[in-house]
């Protein structure tokens, strides 16, 4: 009886771990989620605007080459984002874009 009080312990703590890795929501690239939502105003139209302190900040500790892989993907429009706006990002950030973006 022991050892089932353990086994549903143990399978509590890995519920739980993986809700709170959840919670933390999705990192790409060196970018989180916090990141993405802070940029997202500037790579969707109709009327993007300036990227904010905060979307920079993001973009400076991101992977560029990394996210660069992501230009054509076909998922991009699904969440909103408009490829061409997110490729000059990091120029309105003041940074120097990869060579291959």
């Amino acid at each position: 009886m022991e050892g089932k009080w353990v086994a549903l312990h143990l399978m509590m703590i890995v519920l739980m771990a993986s809700t709170l890795n959840v919670s933390k929501g999705l990192s790409i690239c060196n970018m989180n989620e916090d990141g993405f939502n802070a940029c997202k105003p500037s790579v969707t139209e109709p009327n993007p605007i300036d990227p904010s302190p905060k979307c920079c900040e993001a973009i400076t500790g991101a992977d560029l080459n990394c996210l660069c892989s992501y230009k054509n993907s076909p998922q991009l429009p699904l969440f909103g984002i408009d490829p061409i706006l997110a490729t000059s990002l990091p120029a309105k950030c003041n940074l120097t874009p990869p060579s291959n973006c």
